[in-house]
């Protein structure tokens, strides 16, 4: 288990716990999202306040649980990111095809 998951309102925010968002993990993120995806949830926040590094197959992970999503009618937000792997997502464009928050909190202001 990677992801630290806490729900409420069918509002799940999920943590992940390792530093490395990479190869290593990716998989086990995939099969964690699509499980609370499918639970009938409206909004999952992904906190990736412990991650120091993101590879590409971890993104792709990602992208996998958003297409997942998309179809469910769930919102899939990113928070906490720190400045290295919000700058590789800026520039990979991915902020443009997920919303990205500071926080928790100001991702669900977004719900009011």
């Amino acid at each position: 288990m990677i992801l630290k998951v806490q729900e409420l309102n069918r509002v799940v925010q999920a943590t992940i716990l390792p530093e490395e968002a990479s190869l290593s993990n990716a998989e086990a993120f995939k099969e964690e999202m699509i499980t609370i995806i499918g639970n009938g949830v409206r909004l999952v926040i992904v906190s990736f306040e412990n991650v120091n590094y993101i590879d590409s197959s971890f993104l792709g992970s990602l992208v996998v649980a958003l297409k997942y999503a998309m179809p469910r009618n769930v919102d899939i937000y990113l928070v906490s990111l720190k400045p290295d792997v919000k700058n590789l997502l800026t520039l990979i464009r991915m902020d443009k095809v997920f919303r990205i928050f500071n926080n928790y909190e100001e991702a669900l202001r977004t719900l009011s």
